[in-house]
């Protein structure tokens, strides 16, 4: 290779990368430092002693951190079975089926269910694992305003008066992860009885933090056969991996149609352990949950004279607009020793640059405080 053409093969990458320097809006990593008000460990689990014990426990009973396969072929452990078995009946499902990550489990359910002749009317707010397996789905797909059911069922009506007469499919989640609002479930599920539809619905956020035991926002609709669930195990349940909760029949579907899940290495069977472990934690510590809901209250009160939204839930966005002013105020706030970051497009829509508050077990009403005085004078 010549010196010209090594110099320059990576030439457009890198001009890439400077046009998103120019408008703010590169991204790099950076280490954990700060009060925490940035993660989804929602109910301070991921470093929970009992979860520790657990796969010490494993480990010593011999359960391998390797899968060393995929699930059709030898990476089926017990413990994947023996976690999906206690899930089901946990959540009210027929049956589950464990991913190794949220993504992983959007685009298997996108890509894999709905088929050519279908219609699936997705939020126009979904994030970018359920727009990934948008992409590859065969079915047309159709945007729906943000929590609006009655545009779901305008767009289920025009697509059957067009003479359609395949499935509908609506996708949603049921708590947004950049606005820390709620969708209209039961308008949705009504949606989906009127036009004899599947409600696709990720619970990613709620999980954990609402519901009879942590069992999410949608915990009334599971065990329905025109309902499937997806709840990650990477945020309140302080794990990784995600649990796809539904009919017998859909689980069977993904393991025999499911990319990527057949073609993936199966979850270390210690992560299996450790969501099974946070999952009976959701029963036996409900202290979690409250204390969680005590800091949202008080996050509220001091906070939303400052613009932060007040959502009623652990996410509190304070739209700033303006990328680098944005990026501007994340800096002082984490100068100042908050973990809080900057969220840009296209994370977000155009124009809704903004400060994602999360809350979290992780800190007591006093870091709020604290907060609170750090942001007024950063907005300064």
């Amino acid at each position: 290779m010549t010196t010209t053409r090594a110099a320059s093969l990576w030439d457009a990458h890198r001009a890439d990368l400077s046009a998103l320097s120019a408008k703010a809006r590169l991204r790099s990593l950076s280490a954990r430092r700060g009060t925490d008000f940035s993660s989804n460990d929602y109910l301070a689990m991921a470093g929970a002693p009992r979860l520790a014990q657990a796969v010490g426990a494993a480990i010593a009973r011999g359960v391998p951190l390797g899968s060393g396969g995929s699930r059709l072929l030898r990476g089926n452990d017990p413990e994947h079975e023996a976690l999906e078995t206690e899930a089901a009946a946990f959540f009210g499902s027929e049956a589950a089926l464990f991913f190794s990550s949220g993504y992983a489990a959007n685009v298997a359910l996108l890509s894999t269910l709905p088929q050519r002749d279908d219609l699936i009317i997705y939020d126009e707010l979904v994030h970018a694992s359920m727009h990934e397996g948008l992409r590859l789905t065969r079915a047309t797909a159709v945007a729906a305003p943000h929590n609006d059911a009655q545009g779901f069922a305008d767009a289920a009506q025009e697509w059957r008066a067009a003479g359609h007469t395949g499935r509908i499919w609506l996708a949603f989640e049921s708590l947004y992860s950049m606005d820390g609002d709620r969708a209209p479930l039961a308008d949705l599920a009504a949606v989906a009885e009127r036009y004899d539809a599947v409600l696709l619905i990720d619970e990613a956020h709620a999980t954990g933090v609402f519901g009879t035991n942590g069992r999410g926002l949608a915990g009334g609709l599971d065990g329905r056969p025109d309902t499937i669930v997806l709840r990650t195990c990477g945020k309140a349940l302080g794990c990784e991996g995600a649990l796809v909760l539904g009919p017998q029949v859909v689980r069977d579907f993904l393991v025999n149609r499911g990319r990527p899940f057949i073609f993936s290495t199966a979850p270390s069977p210690l992560v299996a352990v450790a969501v099974r472990e946070a999952l009976r934690m959701l029963v036996d510590e409900p202290e979690r949950r409250s204390d969680l809901h005590a800091t949202i209250a008080h996050a509220e009160r001091v906070l939303a004279p400052l613009g932060a939204q007040a959502t009623g839930t652990q996410i509190l966005p304070l739209i700033l607009h303006d990328d680098a002013r944005t990026m501007v105020v994340a800096g002082k706030l984490q100068a100042a020793g908050f973990d809080v970051r900057g969220i840009r497009p296209p994370t977000v829509p155009q124009g809704t640059s903004r400060l994602r508050i999360s809350l979290t077990r992780n800190v007591a009403t006093a870091d709020v405080d604290a907060l609170a005085l750090a942001l007024k004078e950063a907005l300064a």
